[in-house]
């Protein structure tokens, strides 16, 4: 039985697990259009928190995975200005200071051993282990997403993973997700462009996807985005590339990483990022919060901040790679969440899929563990390794305030950030939403190889869907650049002339669905 007997016969309505009816599935409660997020967000709890807990023990998304040890260095700068005047963080201020970094590199949609040539987003993360504690930068090796709102993040998986009826990924659920979703259109012109599939992981870049914000000493904030830029170069591969790759080794990015460090090549990334003022810039024709938009570099350049070398292999996988907890909500002082409603849904669901996943006690293990004093009242649960005491602490005393022992809290350095909010509670869309400006001014700076391998790659995968999805999609891609829709329009109809001359095989090519490039380079 695949419902309740109650629900036989009635008109389908989408509820919650407690029968609630939902009303809007778009958009999460905020403060205003623009964030930030309420914890009071039911609706968006019960669905997020489910979805945490759908895998065991596999992580949900981000399955398929690789990892390396290795050091940041920072410049003390940000460009050519003192970075304290952006940021108090520790491990950014000083000419040289060296940060041990964890990296895991993934696809996203698949299982822990697809193949890693598939058209697929791939995971960036980062785990510095600073003086003050833990920083994760989690992001992704292209600069946008599919979605602007974390409400929407299960049915997005859902629609990118195995059909539930037949355990076989889908073209038609896939594009039936994108035509109700035309916030889209960005990822999916990268993600089906030469972009969509990273040649190796060392020729990869990486993006924090999301806006955060920094701030300083004296408590000023200003907007963030994080970027990762090969020093090796970007390279990618077409589908046929791919295809062949595919054929004789389907570890070729894990294991192209490995060999690479093992013989002395190291592997090294430059840190830049993008600083605006933090208010909603009225002046841009979309909202600087809006993670399916990046910012355009001609406004807001990248600056320097500090370069990567990844230098040493796990000598356990699982024990490192698999078992590497990453989350949003891991920063540290003078690092700071943004009013971006896909990051604060991620800030919730990534530590909590861990909780699940991993245990409680996760940050026990040593991969995920501080490098810095660790002195919690955290006590107990699954697989407890050690208690989180210092020397000389009465072990009676697990709470706080305390006159007996216990840690203290630790006094202001500096001034905090206290950024000012005030909004109607409610259900809406960011007012900016602008779909298709920068898709389709993404398409317009394609090389033409670029846009023929697109063209052919979205064609072969929406030949043969449900017409309706086409239309829609179709309306999408137009909405884009007038070329763009009527060159996918004519690449269908002629794969699907083809389809109607030839008899189907037992099995096609799997491909996903997610990912692309950088907005201001182009592939190799």
């Amino acid at each position: 039985m695949t419902r309740n007997d109650s629900q036989q016969g009635q008109n389908p309505q989408l509820t919650t697990r407690q029968g609630h009816p939902v009303h809007d599935n778009q958009n999460s409660r905020t403060i205003g259009s623009r964030g930030p997020m309420t914890l009071e967000n039911y609706q968006f709890i019960e669905k997020l928190s489910h979805f945490d807990r759908e895998r065991v023990p596999e992580r949900v998304v981000h399955a398929r995975g690789a990892g390396a040890h290795g050091v940041f260095r920072a410049t003390g700068k940000v460009g050519d200005e003192p970075i304290s005047r952006y940021t108090r963080a520790k491990l950014f201020q000083e000419e040289g200071k060296e940060t041990p970094v964890f990296v895991r590199f993934s696809t996203v949609g698949h299982g822990t051993h697809s193949p890693e040539t598939l058209r697929d987003p791939r995971g960036f993360a980062v785990k510095f282990y600073t003086e003050d504690g833990n920083w994760d930068m989690v992001g992704n090796n292209l600069k946008v997403f599919f979605i602007r709102d974390a409400l929407k993040f299960p049915d997005l998986i859902h629609s990118q993973k195995p059909s539930p009826t037949t355990n076989i990924q889908s073209q038609e659920r896939i594009f039936d997700f994108f035509a109700g979703t035309p916030e889209a259109m960005h990822m999916i012109t990268l993600l089906y462009s030469p972009w969509g599939i990273p040649a190796t992981y060392r020729h990869m870049q990486g993006s924090g996807v999301n806006t955060y914000k920094w701030y300083n000493a004296q408590g000023e904030g200003v907007l963030v985005k994080y970027h990762w830029e090969p020093k090796q170069g970007i390279r990618n591969l077409t589908q046929d590339e791919a295809d062949r790759i595919q054929a004789t080794n389907f570890n070729h990015a894990s294991q192209d990483l490995h060999d690479a460090i093992e013989r002395g090549d190291y592997p090294e990334w430059d840190l830049y990022v993008q600083i605006m003022e933090d208010h909603d810039h009225p002046e841009l024709d979309f909202d600087p919060l809006d993670d399916t938009k990046v910012w355009p570099t001609d406004q807001f350049p990248f600056r320097h901040v500090g370069t990567m070398t990844l230098n040493r292999n796990p000598e356990n996988v699982f024990a490192e790679t698999e078992q590497a907890c990453f989350g949003t909500g891991v920063l540290v002082d003078g690092l700071d969440f943004s009013d971006d409603k896909m990051l604060q849904g991620r800030t919730f669901s990534y530590s909590d899929t861990q909780r699940y996943r991993v245990g409680s006690n996760y940050l026990q293990l040593p991969i995920n563990r501080p490098k810095c004093q660790v002195a919690s009242n955290q006590r107990d649960g699954q697989m407890a390794y050690y208690v989180d005491t210092f020397d000389g602490q009465d072990a009676r005393v697990n709470y706080e305030p305390s006159v007996l022992s216990g840690p203290k809290e630790a006094p202001r350095e500096h001034n905090p950030h206290t950024p000012y909010v005030e909004g109607k509670l409610v259900r809406e869309a960011i007012e900016r939403a602008n779909n298709f400006g920068q898709a389709g001014q993404q398409y317009r700076e394609f090389a033409d190889w670029e846009r023929d391998e697109l063209i052919n790659n979205l064609s072969g995968a929406l030949a043969g869907v449900d017409s309706r999805i086409q239309q829609k999609m179709l309306e999408y891609f137009y909405a884009c650049d007038e070329d763009y829709g009527r060159r996918v329009e004519e690449s269908i109809q002629a794969k699907e002339s083809q389809l109607q001359e030839v008899a189907p095989a037992p099995y096609g090519r799997e491909t996903s669905s997610k990912q692309g490039p950088d907005i201001k380079q182009s592939a190799d």
